[in-house]
């Protein structure tokens, strides 16, 4: 075993024993003392606001030096609440915390919430009931106020997430049900110790509706969760310093955006992240997103063992320069691997599960699996290892704008873009396209289209070190199986021609030092 990979299993044992720990630890608090939000003159019937009576008995569990606040059956509803150090949260079966419809009933930490907790340790969400945002009317109700005037805009800042927590310590939900939430669901920002385990996400309600988003955290778990959002599902993000020592496994994920996804706030980068065992599917952009594009560093992440099905794009890998007034990243040591999935041609009038899907991703199917850089800043180090993708295929001819091999100089940079594989449109290459990128290894991938398809099966341009070995290719079209333009050192090995090719391999521009096929 290399010590990269030691180093990648070391990490997910100590997660392991960090993630019990932290469970039994809440465990501990809640059989020490429990305080009952009925005591506290809570009515839970869904209509009177709660507010005033669940936030004492949040201070009367901190004041007894901690505890577990019980929510017994019933709908409370209520406005922001402030978790404190050492309590938990607990909303039994049937019980679900309500969020008020009103703009005016929440505060703000970093975006307003309903749980918020800010600089503070060992505190807790769990048990079988839910949080509901009623983020429909809640959306709603933001806009309304800022038509008004009342409010600047109706953004991210402006519309609350369900649980804001930001410099807290030793923190852990799980098993809830989180839903309809009027922005993302939930943020973790700058957080150490962090477990957020077999919680069931389902928020289509309104934009910008990620499932969990874990920022600038440290020594982070998301473990066994079942996620259907309107945005990204899984997205790490890295505001003011990095997310570190991250283990993401088990989990189930669906999303009107990306299935995972790394960025796109990257300034302090991504290091030393493990995602494994993942279920991903219906996605209306990327199953996987990895992105630099704000500066920052992407290093150490290992990524295995997908299921990835319906989906419009398998891979985005992405290192670009959004903020153009800053230091471009670095984006290094990724590796994929343990993959099987499915990309088919699907209908754009499939995609209606959020009315404004079409707004945020052109309704573009069938995207190719990229690895994309600067031009002078590769993207380096990225192995893709036993992967198997099934494509749709989008016909035997060009159709008017699409690329050809005579136009690989009109791909577009989009240095600066936002970054989603669909506006660099139809790429001229069906299986993967790695343009601007160093030491690129694929070893045993398998590359199939359900239908024609003209277009090549792997295209790399700008790129140095390439390395296939088994590479099958099981479809082929009218172009070259394999291009590589401006290649720098290639090396095919075991990957015979498929049958059926007029031409396996193709080099143009300076192309030089390849070995094999």
């Amino acid at each position: 075993m290399t010590p990269m990979n030691t180093r990648c299993l070391k990490l997910g044992l100590v997660a392991l024993a960090l993630a019990i720990a932290l469970v039994s630890a809440a465990t501990t608090s809640s059989a020490s003392s429990t305080f009952d939000v009925k005591q506290y003159g809570a009515f839970g019937n869904g209509t009177t606001m709660d507010t005033v009576a669940l936030q004492q008995a949040i201070d009367a569990a901190a004041a007894a030096g901690g505890g577990t606040v019980i929510f017994p059956p019933g709908k409370y509803l209520s406005g922001s609440l402030d978790l404190k150090s050492h309590v938990t949260l607990r909303l039994e079966e049937n019980a679900t915390l309500l969020g008020s419809p009103h703009h005016d009933d929440y505060r703000q930490v970093n975006f307003h919430g309903l749980v918020l907790a800010d600089k503070q340790e060992d505190i807790g969400i769990c048990g079988a009931g839910a949080i509901d945002g009623q983020g429909a009317a809640l959306s709603a109700d933001t806009e309304r106020l800022w038509k008004q005037g009342t409010l600047s805009d109706a953004k991210e800042d402006e519309r609350p997430v369900l649980i804001n927590f930001r410099d807290c310590t030793n923190v852990v939900v799980r098993d809830v049900t989180l839903k309809d939430s009027a922005c993302w669901v939930e943020e973790y920002r700058d957080c150490d110790h962090l477990t957020v385990e077999h919680i069931t996400v389902h928020s289509l309600v309104a934009y910008n509706n990620d499932g969990i988003d874990v920022d600038g955290c440290v020594h982070a778990v998301v473990r066994g969760c079942d996620i259907n959002s309107e945005d990204d599902a899984i997205c790490l993000k890295s505001g003011d310093r990095a997310c570190e020592d991250v283990l993401v496994e088990n989990c189930r994920l669906r999303s009107s955006c990306n299935g995972l996804k790394f960025g796109t706030a990257s300034h302090g980068g991504f290091k030393h992240i493990v995602c494994r065992n993942l279920e991903i599917y219906d996605v209306y952009i990327s199953a996987v997103a990895l992105e630099i594009v704000d500066g920052g560093e992407m290093e150490n992440v290992r990524i295995s063992d997908l299921k990835i099905t319906d989906c419009n794009n398998p891979f985005f890998l992405r290192l670009g320069h959004r903020n153009v007034h800053g230091e471009i990243g670095s984006f290094h040591g990724v590796t994929i691997s343990n993959v099987i999935a499915q990309i088919p041609d699907r209908p754009a009038s499939e995609f209606t599960k959020f009315p404004d899907y079409g707004k945020h991703n052109g309704r573009r199917t069938l995207m190719t699996a990229a690895i994309i850089g600067l031009p002078g800043h590769p993207v380096r180090d990225v192995t893709m290892q036993n992967i198997s993708i099934i494509y749709g295929g989008i016909g035997s001819q060009p159709q008017p704008g699409q690329l050809t091999l005579d136009s690989l100089a009109k791909v577009p940079e989009r240095t600066a873009d936002y970054p989603e594989i669909s506006p660099f449109g139809i790429l001229p290459a069906w299986g993967f396209y790695c343009r601007h990128a160093e030491g690129i290894h694929f070893t045993n991938v398998t590359l199939r289209v359900q239908n024609a398809d003209y277009r090549a099966a792997l295209l790399c341009d700008d790129a140095r070190d390439i390395a296939l070995d088994e590479f099958h290719v099981q479809s082929v079209g009218t172009e070259p199986v394999i291009v590589l333009n401006d290649v720098q050192g290639a090396a095919i090995r075991n990957s015979p021609a498929p049958p059926g090719a007029t031409r396996f391999l193709a080099t143009k521009g300076s192309t030089r030092d390849v070995v094999g096929p």
